[in-house]
């Protein structure tokens, strides 16, 4: 009897066979072969044998996804299926995904999954759900969003066997398209329900996000650490440059929110627009504004850190005119990485990744580039196939190209408080949103990014409900 353990850094799965039951465990969620998510993989990974140990049962067999075949689109799971059924469809029972930050009660855990007959298809969750519809699940479920559950990843998921091998039959017949991955855990309850024809998610409540210290979680197989990373001290304010992308139709109602809100958390900050406004001021660095992407702008703000910037100083961080970010977080993540490895950080989507396709950071949620990596891709000649074309999506290439990988971090956020299951955002820190659409940006910034959850604003002492963003 085996058992395996798959771990994908930045989340962590762990697992181990008890008795009669076989299982793989996945650490999940984000393939991060960068060395902060390495070792805290490996600390998992140490944890989960060690628990093993205590049974007195055979120790599980572990493996890390980042140190796998270094598949591009492993971290968006659905195209291993057909090497879990292959490897593990007739000798195990359960496969286990989780999140770096999951930790894991491995008898609890066995005897949470005990209690569903294995023989049959499952999919096991924590359950969330849209209260409405939203642009990042395209507006899916429109008429009652509340109807679709897909599972928290923090809590863990699981997918028995036969509705594994259920899956790869299903793909190997009709491969995955060349899409969008935008967000993984929405994206893959669905496929598992409309076109792998499996069932819904089953809420199971031993699944938790609840803080391990928390006196709710007695119950619980899974808790979930809910902290901002901090590995020693913040890195310096001028060790964080700040650039801006703006036009000059936006001078006048973006600008002041940046100047309201978080710029005062920002040494080094220049806003770069197609004018020179020197109210502000802007930057104008000769790239005409155009209204689909913006890779000729970025492309010249990289240019101008690497060429311009103090050399001491480490970070770059480009975000819109319509971001909303907590500097004075982020300097505490940077504390996480070394700004001597090629670090592209944010939050990741994919393109292709069925078919080949590649990884990359939405701009809206601010990208952080280490100097190394700013200086490697410029060095690579890699650049925009046209001036308009999608930043993002061009860095995501050069760097795949590069053999670069790109870092996620969840705390980073594309669309608005709203556009997310207050569940998903109950255990989160999060480090920036974007978009200023129907909200108050002022407000959404005070409550849900500011240092302290009361800040001091034009003379007054303001608190805000999270539960009315």
């Amino acid at each position: 009897m085996s058992c395996f353990l798959y771990v994908n850094p930045y989340k962590n799965c762990s697992g181990i066979c008890v008795c009669v039951l076989n299982c793989v465990f996945l650490l999940f969620h984000e393939i991060q072969s960068n060395s902060f998510h390495s070792k805290r993989a490996e600390d998992l990974k140490r944890d989960i044998l060690k628990q093993a140990a205590d049974l007195g049962k055979e120790l599980p067999t572990v493996l890390l996804i980042h140190q796998m075949d270094g598949h591009e689109g492993a971290w968006t799971i659905l195209p291993l299926m057909r090497d879990f059924s292959v490897t593990y469809g007739r000798n195990s029972s359960w496969i286990f995904f989780c999140e770096e930050d999951t930790r894991i009660q491995v008898v609890k855990l066995l005897e949470t999954l005990g209690r569903f007959d294995g023989s049959k298809e499952w999919f096991l969750g924590k359950a969330l759900y849209d209260e409405e519809s939203t642009i990042i699940h395209h507006y899916a479920f429109a008429e009652n969003p509340t109807v679709f559950k897909f599972p928290d990843f923090a809590a863990g998921w699981a997918l028995s066997i036969p509705l594994v091998n259920k899956l790869a039959k299903k793909l190997k017949s009709e491969p995955l398209k060349s899409d969008f991955t935008i967000d993984l855990k929405h994206e893959i309850a669905l496929y598992i329900w409309q076109r792998g024809e499996g069932p819904h998610l089953t809420p199971v409540p031993e699944f938790c996000t609840d803080d391990v210290n928390s006196y709710k979680v007695e119950h619980c197989a899974t808790t979930f650490s809910n902290f901002l990373p901090l590995c020693g001290e913040p890195v310096k304010k001028e060790d964080v440059f700040v650039a801006v992308k703006t036009c000059r139709k936006f001078h006048g109602d973006r600008i002041p929110v940046v100047k309201q809100t978080w710029e005062r958390e920002a040494a080094l900050i220049e806003y770069y627009s197609d004018y020179a406004d020197i109210s502000i001021p802007t930057i104008d660095l000769g790239i005409p504004n155009t209204d689909r992407g913006h890779c000729g702008k970025t492309f010249a703000i990289l240019e101008r850190f690497s060429n311009h910037s103090s050399p001491r100083t480490p970070w770059l961080v480009v975000v819109d005119d319509d971001t909303l970010i907590s500097i004075f977080r982020l300097r505490k993540l940077l504390s996480c990485y070394d700004p001597n490895e090629p670090v592209f950080l944010g939050e990741r989507y994919g393109y292709g990744l069925g078919t080949g396709g590649y990884s990359y950071i939405t701009g809206g949620g601010g990208m952080v580039f280490s100097r190394i990596a700013v200086q490697k891709l410029l060095a690579s000649k890699c650049r925009c196939y046209s001036m308009d074309a999608p930043d993002d999506m061009v860095l995501g290439m050069c760097f795949s190209g590069l053999g670069i990988p790109i870092t996620h971090s969840p705390l980073f956020h594309q669309a608005r408080p709203m556009d997310y299951p207050k569940g998903y955002l109950s255990h989160q820190i999060p480090v920036s949103f974007h978009k200023h659409w129907n909200i108050d940006p002022v407000k959404v910034y005070f409550t849900w990014l500011a240092p302290n959850t009361e800040e001091s604003f034009n003379g007054k002492k303001v608190r805000y409900n999270r539960e009315d963003l």
